[in-house]
């Protein structure tokens, strides 16, 4: 390592011997105390990532049992199912339970290539997307101006959703968007294509484009995305009948047990003032009759409103940092999930890992949202699969934990969306006696890195300082 001049930045000038003396001083103290912090940060995350996944393992795989009915059914006989139809080269055109975009079936198919059974061979791929997930959130943790802080809330947030999480495949979507979220500030081009990815997949992660600065960053990973998304759903349609067929199968659904529409017909129903059916209607559990088209048209209207305010706040957002685009699109994705028709408890992880993107930029606003995410993942837990066959009885125990967890989902969307406005309103003015100089250019070669993480770099330093001039920040 060469050691600065002592006429460079940071270094008293006139000092030549002794400014290279005080930087041969203090390299020592740098080596044996911030990387010493750094060390037992990751043996605590990654001892902590064994444990918990030791632990949930035993639970999947059946060796602890928790109360409730068998959670691997979607894997064995639903995912398994529509992996035979699939293998003949269409999608399950008669199944109105396949309720997925066509990028649906490349996870289905996956398990296949794998020397286990269907169930162990899926099972295999949630632990590795689970993972890769946790080693990027670390790797992007050890930055400077990060934090690790995201990778502590994936750690915790999933092993308390319980042995559900690798009975579903959206761990696997949701590593999907770490993934692309994580790449959006340097690599906007590859972010976009793997939130197109995810976005052919199970839709969601393409909310994470939403909070893309103005400019060439935005036109980059939109493009990306909508490339991805539009190829691989041409490839899909045109190699296999009935691609785009689960459209069809959305206009009938009813309102899902678990869903915070589902609350007010609960409440009634336990009152004795609703008549309706609860049933098995296009692969989840609904509340069929009375007042549910009415409550399926406030849903959609809360949708509606909801994705109206964030395009206000996006052409009317006037400060930013490296977190606002992960806080953007956690912001949204609470919105898309508390106004949805159905609340499966699987959709909890996409909050858990969004909500971790955000925790590895220090200047988040969204810190409060996460902790009160993580409060809601126990509660999913219980009431499914422990209490589920209380939900859909509608027994006011259950329905009183029910309603504990979707008032905190509400209580985190509503925050999020208060922060996200906050945080980028436009900065207060200097004080007139502040006197800016002007900053002399810094030519392209004087970069040491890539324009990427300079942009990025440049971000993070002006967190604390929003009022800051980009030549303060560095």
């Amino acid at each position: 390592m060469e050691l600065a001049p002592a006429t460079e930045s940071g270094t008293p000038s006139g000092a030549e011997g002794s400014g290279t003396a005080l930087a041969v001083r203090r390299e020592p103290v740098q080596r044996t105390t911030r990387p010493s912090g750094r060390s037992g940060a990751l043996l605590a995350l990654g001892a902590s990532w064994v444990a918990t996944r030791t632990l949930l393992l035993l639970l999947v795989t059946g060796v602890l049992r928790l109360p409730g009915g068998d959670i691997t059914a979607d894997v064995w006989l639903i995912y398994h199912g529509w992996y035979g139809v699939l293998q003949t080269g269409t999608f399950p055109l008669d199944d109105v339970t396949w309720q997925y975009p066509p990028g649906a079936a490349l996870v289905i198919l996956l398990p296949g290539l794998l020397p286990w059974s269907y169930l162990v061979s899926f099972w295999v791929i949630c632990g590795i997307a689970d993972a890769l997930a946790m080693a990027l959130l670390l790797r992007t943790g050890l930055r400077k101006g990060r934090s690790l802080t995201g990778a502590w809330v994936w750690v915790a947030g999933v092993p308390l959703l319980g042995p559900m999480i690798y009975n579903r495949y959206d761990v696997i979507v949701t590593a999907i968007a770490v993934a692309g979220l994580l790449a959006l500030i340097r690599r906007p081009a590859i972010g976009g294509l793997l939130l197109g990815l995810g976005g052919i997949v199970k839709i969601w992660p393409l909310l994470g484009l939403i909070g893309t600065p103005s400019g060439r960053r935005t036109r980059r990973s939109w493009t990306a995305a909508a490339a991805a998304t539009a190829s691989i759903g041409f490839l899909l349609a045109a190699g296999m009948n009935g691609a785009f067929e689960f459209l069809t199968f959305q206009k009938d659904r009813g309102i899902e047990v678990e869903s915070v529409g589902a609350l007010p017909i609960h409440f009634a129903r336990i009152a004795g003032g609703w008549d309706g059916k609860v049933m098995m209607n296009y692969g989840s559990v609904e509340m069929l009759g009375p007042w549910v088209p009415l409550v399926s048209k406030v849903m959609l209207a809360g949708t509606v409103l909801g994705f109206g305010w964030l395009l206000l706040w996006r052409f009317t957002a006037r400060r930013r940092n490296a977190a606002t685009m992960y806080d953007a699109a956690l912001a949204a994705l609470l919105i898309f999930t508390v106004t949805s028709r159905v609340i499966s408890p699987q959709y909890l992880v996409w909050l858990v890992g969004v909500a971790a993107v955000c925790l590895t930029v220090r200047g988040t606003s969204q810190r409060p949202v996460a902790l009160v995410i993580l409060a809601a993942t126990p509660l999913t837990l219980v009431e499914f699969p422990l209490v589920f066959g209380d939900v859909v009885a509608s027994k006011p125990g259950a329905i009183a934990v029910l309603t504990v967890r979707n008032l905190l989902l509400l209580v985190a969307t509503v925050l999020s969306c208060v922060r996200l406005w906050r945080s980028t309103r436009r900065a207060e003015r200097l004080a007139a006696t502040v006197v800016m100089t002007r900053p002399e250019p810094v030519p392209a070669a004087a970069f040491s890195v890539r324009p990427g993480i300079a942009y990025e770099q440049d971000l993070l330093d002006g967190i604390d300082r929003p009022t800051a001039a980009p030549s303060e920040r560095r």
